[in-house]
């Protein structure tokens, strides 16, 4: 696995992960979308703000 796959994978990762924790959280497409789109910003600060 090279340097590029790994990258690719843990932006796909932390975009899924972001987009399931605010789909849970605020039961809204919309938000679960825009989350995504920040990706691991949103799971780093839904980590320290819980």
């Amino acid at each position: 696995m090279n340097r590029t796959e790994v990258i690719k994978n843990g932006v796909t990762f932390g975009s899924v992960l972001a987009i399931v924790i605010s789909f849970t959280i605020n039961k809204s497409v919309f938000w679960a979308i825009v989350h995504g789109m920040f990706s691991w910003v949103y799971v780093i600060y839904y980590i320290v703000t819980r």
